[in-house]
């Protein structure tokens, strides 16, 4: 069981450049990726994009890569068909309301368009350096999700061994829950229905047995409980499922709160949602 939150980092450098990568999980439903890089950069993105899915199935990850340059050459030329409208609209503007002067040089090549810069990037070159320190910080990002995720199971088993404990001591009690209420409709009908009737109590009596009986939804419930444990130790991205088989366990609780009229029952029940709820709030943080 993994955690869908956690955070790493990691650097590469070499004699032209330096990097460094930075991941970020946060709870999601699905997989939701975001991957910010240099404009330069955008090329790789799709390369990142399937590193970090080949590797996740739920949660929302932010990849940010950053890139710095050491002694860049960066070749600069000038726009002239830019130059020639800006000085055109300058002169319009000077004859127009009977300005003095020229444009400057510093004046014109400030002006959006002038100077065009191109850094020649190889993008091979920079995959080389970005592949390592992505799988790098991928690893510690998994570590930290593993961590966080093993904590996280071992609170969620807790309380499934509360639901089991209790599960039990209601089996336990069912004959005798089962006595109790059959041996109550019967002192109830007799007082109704008279001592003549003795064959219409035993089948009003059984056919209310019949309704307010829990041992299908008492097995039902040790079914679903197992079927957690199981999914929890085999699956590696268990979440979904589980939360789906918490749904399914809450669903039997409330029947069987529903259905019996008895106290330890009510009790067990109102505990037993408790941990429910316990485990529910849990598994939004489980990939």
């Amino acid at each position: 069981m993994k955690s869908m939150t956690g955070y790493a980092w990691a650097t590469r450098k070499d004699e032209q450049y330096f990097l460094s990568v930075e991941i970020k999980g946060y709870n999601s439903r699905f997989l939701e990726m975001s991957v910010y890089l240099p404009p330069f950069l955008s090329g790789l993105e799709s390369r990142i994009r399937e590193r970090i899915s080949n590797r996740y199935r739920r949660g929302k990850i932010e990849a940010a890569i950053k890139l710095r340059e050491y002694n860049a050459q960066v070749s600069v030329s000038v726009n002239r068909e830019a130059v020639r409208a800006y000085a055109g609209a300058l002169a319009l503007l000077a004859e127009e309301f009977g300005l003095e002067g020229r444009p400057s040089l510093e004046m014109l090549i400030n002006l959006e368009g002038v100077l065009e810069t191109e850094r020649p990037r190889d993008d091979e070159r920079c995959w080389t350096l970005i592949e390592p320190a992505l799988d790098d910080a991928l690893e510690r990002f998994e570590a930290e999700r593993s961590r966080e995720g093993r904590h996280t199971e071992e609170n969620i088993l807790s309380h499934v061994e509360r639901i089991e404990s209790l599960l039990e001591a209601v089996n336990s009690q069912a004959p005798l829950i089962e006595a109790a209420f059959r041996d109550n409709l019967r002192n109830r009908f007799r007082e109704v229905l008279g001592e003549a009737d003795e064959g219409r109590i035993i089948t009003e009596t059984a056919v209310l047995l019949v309704k307010a009986s829990i041992a299908e939804e008492l097995s039902r419930l040790s079914a679903h409980l197992a079927e957690f444990r199981a999914e929890a130790a085999q699956n590696p991205a268990p979440g979904k499922k589980l939360d789906f088989l918490s749904q399914e366990i809450n669903r039997e609780v409330n029947t069987i709160g529903s259905k019996s009229p008895d106290l330890t029952v009510s009790r067990a029940v109102v505990d037993m949602k408790d941990a429910i709820e316990n485990i529910r709030e849990q598994l939004r943080n489980v990939e």
